[in-house]
């Protein structure tokens, strides 16, 4: 792989990692499409860390005092200021917790399939297309009442299943999470809030141990790989100021369009041969 090649890579990644349109469909399109090839689950997963350590960079004030209040929380330890289990702190640090284990649990069983056939382009662009229909019904249905003070463990559970779907690409992982989040009535800001602190620890997971993984095997080369994250970290940033200032504003439907439109590209490309499957 080379730099420019890295670059082009990192920028699709931080545009398009916290936008509902699956940025490890773009990763693999783009890397198909300009001939350079798949560049692979892990290079994908270990960029992903420069789009997280943005996340973690804006959402620093929030992460330490969600920590903060749910170890402050905990029965049998004798704080001088405890904080009960019911402040939404603490019920936010629930909610991360539990919703992290589906994509765990499932990331693991399935680790095999998801870094080989389900890149298959034909599956990402129905993929595309499908969650496209159900993210714009879920934004013009949805009753968007609900705030962050309202989470539970319940509704935590829901949004990781809905983050585990990212683990198909093309659902994308802010796009899965936001969905069903709108369809549990959460606001338009609250489900794309609660989206980037729920991929946190898996994100951060998945990356670290795809490092370990090819360090050992000696499948990804390290200056290009780490170009990629850092560009994706600047960039990735960039577009979580924009994109949390419209969202409470405007509907998903130009996201909805774009993925419908991508995914007869995608349809478009393969039958003409300027795509491989795989």
């Amino acid at each position: 792989m080379g730099i420019l090649e890295a670059i082009v890579l990192g920028i699709v990644q931080g545009v398009t990692e916290f936008l509902p349109i699956s940025s490890s469909a773009h990763i693999r399109i783009f890397g198909d499409l300009f001939g350079w090839g798949d560049p692979g689950a892990a290079f994908t997963a270990i960029i992903q860390l420069g789009t997280e350590a943005a996340v973690i960079t804006y959402f620093w004030h929030d992460i330490v005092r969600i920590i903060s209040k749910w170890f402050r929380a905990i029965p049998w330890i004798k704080w001088s200021n405890p904080v009960s289990q019911k402040d939404s702190g603490v019920r936010m640090g629930w909610v991360v917790i539990v919703g992290t284990l589906p994509i765990g649990i499932l990331g693991l069983l399935f680790a095999d399939t998801i870094e080989t056939s389900l890149r298959n382009l034909y599956i990402v662009a129905f993929v595309l297309a499908f969650f496209a229909i159900i993210l714009g019904l879920a934004d013009k249905y949805s009753k968007r009442m609900k705030t962050l003070d309202n989470m539970n463990l319940r509704d935590g559970l829901l949004l990781g299943l809905g983050q585990a779907l990212a683990l198909i690409p093309g659902v994308s992982r802010s796009g899965g999470t936001i969905t069903v989040g709108l369809l549990l009535g959460y606001t338009r800001e609250a489900a794309a809030r609660v989206s980037f602190l729920l991929a946190i620890p898996a994100v951060v997971a998945s990356g670290f141990y795809q490092i370990v993984k090819s360090g050992g095997q000696g499948t990804l080369e390290f200056l290009p790989t780490a170009v990629a994250t850092v560009i994706s970290f600047v960039v990735g940033y960039v577009v979580i100021v924009w994109f949390l200032k419209i969202v409470s504003t405007y509907s998903y439907l130009p996201f909805v369009i774009y993925r419908l439109l991508l995914a007869l590209t995608v349809v478009g490309l393969l039958a003409a041969g300027m795509l491989s499957v795989f």
